[in-house]
């Protein structure tokens, strides 16, 4: 069987708000061949990367009390903040981090969230490796960690949450790499209590280049979903 064609485009530094709106522009796209309203084509997979300056977004079923700073600090400190769609609570973006927005659709792969989500966290895993990090998966906590059955020495290096419509999916996954983490000190991060952030730079001590880390992850994403990637830069 041949692989699945995945557009994949990097969209650099980008403020929340338009990378949510193309999201939903893609995935719209999507919704209107499943309707049948665009016959003639057919449904298309992307993968989005983007660095979003600092905000902090809220799942559709968070808790705001896990917002611990205050709207007049936080807009002081220069920090947007959102109310999403997509699952999971409260969560920081912010630079030197990567965000990656699979827009896929699950019905040309497996109708099964659960496993959808263990395949984001093995695609995080595998390219942490790359790195000489050992990312491993918590019990009943979505996200990647370092040393989850350490008591006290919990540290999430990776976020996930998204939003799945007609089995087409949005929103994904936030990989700490060289991000500050001072910001995760303002929230409750993902609404779980006495555990630690972490980074790539913090479990190496030294700053990693981005684009490598980018790199290991779209290898690690072909791997895992077996697919192929195309430049939507190439393709415009």
């Amino acid at each position: 069987m041949p692989k699945q064609i995945v557009h994949f485009e990097d969209l650099g530094k980008l403020e929340y708000q338009p990378a949510w709106d193309y999201q939903e522009k893609l995935l719209q796209r999507n919704l209107k061949v499943k309707s049948g309203e665009d016959r003639d084509s057919e449904t298309e997979h992307y993968l989005l990367f983007v660095e979003h300056p600092p905000v902090y977004t809220l799942g559709k079923s968070g808790h705001i009390e896990n917002v611990l700073i205050n709207e007049e600090d936080r807009i002081a400190q220069n920090i947007q903040f959102f109310r999403t769609n997509r699952g999971g609570d409260i969560t920081f973006h912010g630079d030197e981090q990567i965000v990656g927005y699979p827009i896929l659709d699950l019905e040309k792969f497996t109708t099964d969230i659960g496993k959808y989500m263990r395949n984001l966290e093995e695609v995080i895993i595998l390219a942490l490796a790359e790195f000489g990090l050992k990312g491993e998966r918590s019990k009943g906590e979505t996200g990647v960690w370092i040393d989850p059955d350490l008591k006290g020495r919990e540290r999430k290096i990776a976020a996930l949450g998204v939003r799945c419509s007609r089995w087409v999916t949005m929103h994904g996954f936030a990989l700490n790499v060289n991000t500050d983490l001072k910001y995760f000190d303002n929230i409750i991060a993902c609404g779980i209590q006495n555990k630690q952030v972490t980074s790539i730079e913090k479990e190496l001590g030294k700053r990693v280049d981005i684009e490598e880390v980018k790199e290991a992850l779209k290898k690690s994403f072909e791997e895992v979903f077996q697919v192929s990637f195309v430049s939507r830069k190439d393709e415009k």
